[in-house]
Order: structure tokens, then sequence, then C-alpha cells
């Protein structure tokens, strides 16, 4: 019986320079406006409000699992019980407001986990007056502790109510457990990059050089084809290899590349042969 591999052939850098005309139209052709239609990404542009459209983005982000039209039905749904308010609906959430979740279902949220996550948000907000204030916070600690931003930010989110029921905490990601982070990273992607026809790009506490590839099982998979990616699991280390070989093509904007490597395997645009370096892909 013939091994299993353990890792994927990945490709020199000269040959990943030589990838880069390749990815680069790529990113172009589908980063566009109509993009937008059929990501989670348009409940940022669905507000005006800095609050409105980072609060509503983060909620889009973090439910975004599975399928995009049902994600983004179901956002729709939970924005729809906030009254297409969501900083004054969690600026003034109260325990009387809690029936406005019940019968929400999407994959594990129930009802208790967005009660707690409104509560956590609306107690960030109090102390820090601003979302973007919070993420700043848990940078410079992730700075001063030479720690990954998302990890700081978990550990920071779950601080406001330790009563809070172990259930919730798997929604917020945690690379020290070498969770890859996906949504988190695409949430920061939206937050981050500037000049973009799709991103918002409403903060300014990090640059777009320090964003990581939001890594999912499509962008991971077109990787790997590509000799960009040579672990199988698709976790923080893989994330951290996949993001590596992007900064050498672009070292500003490395999650650029999120575009190309989604669109090669949702969006239908096709690998030419002579580019593909792994041919027998999980």
């Amino acid at each position: 019986m013939p091994r299993k591999r353990k890792k994927y052939r990945i490709i020199s850098k000269k040959k990943l320079l030589e990838l880069k005309p390749f990815l680069d139209d790529l990113v172009e052709k589908i980063e566009q406006p109509d993009y937008i239609n059929d990501d989670p990404v348009q409940f940022m542009h669905a507000f005006d409000d800095k609050t409105d459209r980072e609060l509503a983005g983060f909620f889009a982000a973090t439910m975004a699992w599975g399928r995009r039209d049902i994600v983004n039905a179901k956002v729709e749904d939970l924005l729809n019980r906030m009254n297409n308010r969501p900083s004054d609906f969690i600026l003034n959430y109260s325990e009387s407001d809690a029936p406005n979740f019940e019968g929400f279902k999407h994959r594990t949220f129930k009802p208790v986990d967005l009660h707690w996550l409104t509560k956590t948000l609306q107690s960030i907000l109090l102390k820090f007056g601003d979302f973007e204030k919070f993420w700043a916070f848990c940078d410079d600690q992730a700075k001063c502790q030479k720690r990954d931003l998302i990890s700081v930010f978990h550990e920071q989110f779950f601080t406001f109510h330790p009563e809070i029921p172990r259930r919730v905490r798997k929604h917020v990601s945690n690379p020290e457990k070498n969770s890859s982070a996906k949504r988190l990273y695409m949430y920061l992607r939206w937050v981050i990059r500037k000049g973009s026809p799709v991103d918002p790009g409403t903060m300014d506490f990090i640059s777009p050089a320090e964003l990581k590839i939001p890594l999912d099982v499509h962008v991971a998979r077109q990787a790997r084809k590509l000799g960009l990616l040579s672990r199988k699991q698709n976790d923080w280390k893989s994330v951290l290899e996949l993001t590596k070989r992007m900064k050498i093509l672009d070292p500003e904007d490395p999650a650029k590349y999120d575009y190309a490597l989604f669109g090669i395997g949702v969006l239908g645009s096709d690998i030419p042969e002579e580019l593909v370096v792994n041919k027998r892909v999980e």
C-alpha cells in the first residue's frame, strides 16, 4: 500500500514570481463592485454610520459559515431583529430585548449565542466608545506580548462577562488553539484594506501589510493545486505558510490574493493545466 503524502509539493520563489501575473489578473477580475451583491460584506455597505458598518460586519463575518446565499439570508434576518440599527440596538440592549432572538438558528448559532455576543459588544462599546479602539487595544497587547492579534482579541473579548457560557466561545476563533481564524481575518480584510471596490476599509489601527490570508477549504485547495501551500491541514500553521508566500508577491497587501484563490475555488475560474503543481488534492 503506498504511503499517504504528508505534504504537497511547493513551487520555488522564481516560479512563484512567475505566477504573480496570473494571480494579479484574477484579483482584478474578481475584486469588483458586483462581488458585493453575493457576499456577506454587503452588510457593511448597507450602512453609512461607521459603528453600524463595523458591528453589522462583525456579525456577518462571524456567521459566514456555509453557503453564501444562506449566510446572507441569516444575517439579514438577524439585522431585521435588530431593527436594522445594530449600534442603537446593541447599546440599548437589555434582558427584555432577548425575545428578539427567539427562533433564530444558523449552523450552531442559537439565541443564547446572539444574546451573549450582543451583551459583550455592548460592554466593549461602553468601555472603549468605539469598536476600532477595542481592536487597537488588543493589537497593542498582542505586540507587547508577541502574540497574534486574533488570539488576544479572543482572550479580551471574553473578559467582560466571566459568566458567559462556554458554547459561545467557539464562535470567536483562537489561533493559539490552531484555528485558521478565517472568519475574523476576513473581517479584518473588510475593515483594514483601503481603496478596494469591495472592502470598505473603515479602520486604521493596523496596516494591510499585517493582514493574514482568510483560509477556508476553497482557498486552501486551490493554493495546494498551485504549489503555494504544502500542509494538508487547514490550520493556523497553514495560514502563516500561505501568507508568507503571498507577502513575497505583495508585501504591502498580501490578503488581496484571497480574491484570486477564492475565485478559483468558488466562482468558477480555471487554473491553466501548466500551472497545476499538485493534481490530486484532497
